[in-house]
């Protein structure tokens, strides 16, 4: 259903106070002419600067007291008709006493004579007063559709909004841009380039994205290739995501959960995901959500969580995510952490947009069941610390990155993940020592912190798939030593 297929639902249905939320006003504005016009209702318009406009009619322009606004609507009543006054960015004058119960009147009295307030704000900031009052409708971003229209407006010649599979790359780089940036986008990229590209457009989204903050575009050119070990998680997350399921959102991958001791590279895996399935990486910093005013952190929460969807097909990371939402519990936060929580744990569940969520943890104990439980994931994963193979492959990638020669002795690495044979061989070239010199100034986080990888091992036997081989993690003691079991599926040969 559109925008105006449900705006004239509430106006037909005689809903008295609509909020619009939107950061294309002048679309917006224009959807709500066009739909006034073809059921005849009589439309106003009021903002700050221009005061109150009558399409059609000569109104001072000066009148710009939000209270005579609010006022002068029912002088458009008519017995018969339907009268909608839109207030544009009226979320800046909610703090008044006198506005805020001029609009609680004028709501409850609009039943009487068909008169709608209509507020048109880019975010929602309602009083507690007129909470009950108000119905909240979102103003979608340009679809795909849409967009493609704006790109043909601009690049009106030859070659210059290309064809296939490239069209298709420019559309998913523009998708989640206003009218606005997109426009600046595109022109941007005619004067750059000649042509449209994805580049300039992921360009601009990054900077958008900045502005609010909250989430961080991930743009590296790093693939698999650059990652050592992990080859069922690899071999899963790529199968998943490269199967054909655009048309059908019932076959579309929900993310993976990854769990391990620091170091063993779930971070730089999320990364190199991207990279290997062509879609953007968006980083979802929790902490940036919190804000000092009541109800801004569960709002900020919701707009990220918007902003996300907008900007599929993508990837999302949150890291740590224990630690993100740290207050989930209440305690010492009035229930902020827990609010947020919730509202993330039902948007893992129902959003219908092509997401892929990678969480990672390094001690799920810390977060509630519910959370990783099927459908939320498509699976767990426990990422222990790198086999033999899996370090050699390590080395040999580190060594080629820092320039050492690969034929130099390689100190003893039983207790290294693959950020601790990095650091080694950062430190190696950094200060022109040998590898097993430069190995004295590591200590391994399974030595500093033995007891919690030893009970995150435990934890993870029989409960999560292995990252590195296809079936179950399992883990058993033997010497003293922990070492790792597969429990392969039968299916697989």
């Amino acid at each position: 259903m559109t925008f105006t297929d449900r705006l004239s639902e509430y106006v037909r249905a005689c809903f008295t106070g609509l909020w619009i939320e939107s950061h294309e006003h002048p679309d917006a504005l224009v959807a709500i002419a066009q739909l006034c016009r073809q059921e005849d209702w009589r439309m106003a318009i009021w903002d700050i600067e221009q005061g109150l406009k009558i399409p059609g009619a000569e109104v001072d322009a000066g009148a710009s007291d939000p209270l005579a606004a609010i006022r002068s609507l029912n002088s458009l009543a008519s017995p018969d008709g339907t009268a909608i006054l839109v207030l544009q960015n009226f979320h800046r004058f909610m703090q008044s006493a006198e506005i805020v119960q001029a609009l609680a009147q004028q709501v409850v009295t609009g039943k009487q004579n068909r008169t709608i307030i209509l507020v048109l704000a880019p975010v929602v900031s309602l009083p507690v007063e007129l909470e009950k009052l108000f119905v909240v409708l979102e103003h979608e971003l340009p679809s795909r559709e849409q967009l493609t229209e704006i790109a043909q407006g601009i690049a009106t010649e030859d070659a210059e909004f290309p064809d296939g599979r490239e069209r298709e790359m420019i559309l998913d780089a523009a998708v989640g841009l206003t009218r606005y940036e997109a426009e600046n986008a595109f022109s941007l990229s005619l004067v750059r380039e000649g042509r449209l590209t994805a580049a300039t457009l992921w360009e601009q989204k990054s900077q958008m994205l900045k502005k609010g903050g909250t989430l961080q575009l991930y743009r590296g050119g790093g693939d698999f290739s650059q990652l050592g070990g992990l080859t069922a998680l690899k071999a899963f997350t790529k199968r998943a995501l490269l199967q054909p399921h655009r048309d059908n959102p019932h076959k579309r991958p929900r993310g993976v959960m990854l769990l391990s001791p620091p170091g063993c590279g779930k971070s730089q895996f999320c990364k190199g995901l991207g990279s290997e399935v062509g879609r953007p990486v968006l980083i979802l910093d929790v902490g940036s959500l919190m804000g000092s005013l009541v109800g801004q952190s569960e709002e900020r929460t919701r707009q990220a969580l918007r902003t996300i969807d907008a900007m599929a097909p993508c990837v999302v990371m949150i890291d740590e995510i224990e630690k993100a939402f740290a207050g989930v519990n209440g305690n010492g936060d009035s229930g902020v952490a827990a609010r947020m929580f919730a509202t993330f744990l039902g948007w893992l569940n129902d959003h219908e947009s092509d997401v892929f969520v990678v969480c990672t943890s390094n001690d799920i104990t810390k977060l509630p069941p519910e959370f990783s439980r099927s459908e939320r994931f498509d699976g767990v994963f426990f990422v222990d610390l790198p086999s033999r193979a899996e370090k050699d492959a390590i080395w040999d990638l580190y060594l080629n990155l820092f320039e050492i020669e690969p034929n130099e002795r390689r100190p003893k690495d039983d207790n290294f993940t693959g950020a601790e044979i990095r650091a080694c061989c950062r430190l190696a070239a950094l200060l022109d020592v040998s590898l097993v010199q430069a190995a004295q100034n590591v200590v391994p986080v399974a030595v500093t912190s033995a007891e919690s990888v030893e009970r995150l091992r435990n934890w993870a036997s029989g409960r999560c798939l292995d990252a590195s081989r296809p079936g179950i993690y399992q883990c058993s003691r033997t010497s003293g030593k922990s070492r790792r079991r597969v429990s392969r599926d039968p299916s697989h040969n």
